[in-house]
């Protein structure tokens, strides 16, 4: 009895959805103009955001928009906005700092996060140049580049982040990784069949 009341019941489930599968999905479809706003992902491979800043121009902006929450020199706040600056070497201490500096392995990815987050109370409300701005006075206060120095689509590919090589790279690990075929062949020095 019981086996039957739930096939009935999925049978009835099938029928009574079965127009609604064939009808059309409620909604408009949304087009590409209406989706390039909120497509601003950015990440290694993927084209730039135009623009250009310097450590100079970006900490007026810091201290403008940015200090309030993570401090004058990228302390952090109160313990809850995190810090900025500062960490190198401590990740594998008892204490780590993860900061812009010692945690994130990629100048694309600093780029990223503070273009679509920052400033908190107005994400995304940097223009390009601003955005260049802040990340470079961020690299600059970890020592990553020079005052001087004039972050650019064309350059931030040439940064290299204290912490590139603190994460692991899946690809290249499962590459070399041996499958327990692999192991048993090397051990007993045979040929097995694939």
């Amino acid at each position: 009895m019981y086996s039957y009341n739930i096939c009935a019941f999925f049978i009835a489930i099938f029928i009574f959805s079965e127009p609604c599968l064939a009808a059309q999905c409620p909604g408009t479809s949304i087009s590409e103009n209406d989706i390039s706003p909120w497509n601003i992902d950015i990440s290694k491979n993927s084209p730039l955001p135009s623009g250009s800043g310097t450590p100079l121009m970006g900490k007026k902006i810091y201290l403008e928009k940015c200090a309030a929450c993570h401090g004058e020199t990228g302390e952090g706040m109160m313990g809850i906005y995190p810090a900025l600056s500062g960490g190198i070497g401590s990740l594998a201490t008892t204490t780590p700092l993860r900061t812009v500096g010692s945690f994130w392995p990629y100048p694309e990815s600093v780029l990223d996060y503070v273009r679509r987050a920052m400033p908190l109370n107005a994400p995304q409300s940097l223009n390009t140049d601003d955005l260049y701005s802040v990340v470079s006075y961020l690299f600059y206060m970890n020592h990553i580049i020079p005052q001087e120095f004039s972050l650019n689509e064309k350059n931030i590919h040439s940064i290299k982040m204290p912490n590139k090589d603190g994460f692991i790279n899946e690809k290249e690990v499962n590459r070399n990784k041996n499958t327990p075929r692999d192991e048993l062949r090397s051990r007993l020095g045979i040929c097995l069949h694939p």
